[in-house]
């Protein structure tokens, strides 16, 4: 439900290529304590890629993510986190992003 995650911070790496996203959200899972939530082929061989948790743990594990994207080429197209998603934002993840 949207609720469950109301303040959880939301990381977001999108890439050029499947895998940068892979490389990605492992490094992402590795660095630091978040929850892959999603993944998206949006289309043109772009893939975005999602984490959940605290704050300084998102934040972390983007870093990680986004540098990791790095060293297999240049699939990074960026890298973002919100520290607090609206409410008005969850019902578009839950809809968009399924883990």
């Amino acid at each position: 439900m949207a609720s469950d995650n109301y303040g959880i911070a939301l990381g977001m790496i999108e890439t050029r290529g499947l895998v940068p996203a892979i490389e990605a959200a492992d490094a992402m899972t590795k660095a630091a304590e978040v929850r892959l939530v999603g993944r998206d082929f949006v289309g043109g061989g772009y893939v975005t890629v999602l984490v959940r948790g605290e704050t300084g743990a998102v934040n972390a594990a983007v870093r990680a993510g986004a540098d990791a994207c790095e060293r297999v080429g240049d699939g990074l197209v960026a890298a973002h986190i919100i520290a607090r998603p609206h409410r008005e934002v969850e019902p578009i993840l839950d809809n968009k992003f399924k883990a």
